[in-house]
This record gives structure tokens, C-alpha cells and sequence, in this order.
């Protein structure tokens, strides 16, 4: 079993930037992928950025430039730093890790205040 644990969310002005992290615990192997998506109301949730255990990234083009995801092997955990927030960067935002089959965790609120 794999657990994921999301902090960092909060309520921001727009321009304003934010740190998300993500502590994974158990079944972790470093190699794998690992992830960050979100979920607006009413909408779908999307892919954010992704990260292999390697260090490649992809990224949503609606966040390119202004989000970075970044991982630590040792500790288990992705980070993902946003600036320049968007109103319509808020959402619901979840870790991933991609195993055998997808985990997530339960999810951060981010706000962003026009």
C-alpha cells in the first residue's frame, strides 16, 4: 500500500506564489512517477506536472513557466512551486504516484483571490 499526504494549500492573492508538498509513505519505490493534479468545481481533474524518479518533468501547457515540481528520493516526497497564480489556477490538488495502480492522496485546497 502507498500513502500520500498533501500540505501547502491555502488562499493566495493573484501573482502570489505557493509550495505544495507531498509526503509518500510505504510501498514507495524512488524510480517510480510521481505527480501533481487538480480538480477545479465542475470540472474534470487534470494533469498538473509530472515527475520521473529520474528527474524528467512534463507539465500542463497552462502552467508552463510559472509552476516547477521537484523531488526529494530520499525523503519520499515531490514538492510542486507555483507562481504567478491565476484565479483559475484554484482548485483541488492532489498527489499522485503511480505504482501498480494509481494513488492518490486526499487532496489540498488552493484559492486564488482576484
Amino acid at each position: 500500500q502507498v500513502q500520500l499526504v498533501e500540505s501547502g494549500g491555502g488562499l493566495v492573492q493573484a501573482g502570489g506564489s505557493l509550495r505544495l508538498s507531498c509526503a509518500a509513505s510505504g510501498s514507495i519505490f524512488s524510480m517510480n512517477t510521481m505527480g501533481w493534479y487538480r480538480q477545479a468545481p465542475g470540472k474534470q481533474r487534470e494533469l498538473v506536472a509530472l515527475i520521473t524518479g529520474g528527474g524528467r518533468t512534463n507539465y500542463a501547457d497552462s502552467v508552463k513557466g510559472r509552476f516547477a515540481i521537484s523531488r526529494d528520493n530520499a525523503k519520499n516526497a515531490i514538492y510542486l512551486q507555483m507562481n504567478s497564480l491565476k484565479p483559475e489556477d484554484t482548485a483541488v490538488y492532489y498527489c499522485s504516484y503511480r505504482g501498480y495502480r494509481d494513488y492518490w492522496g486526499q487532496g489540498t485546497q488552493v484559492t486564488v483571490a482576484s
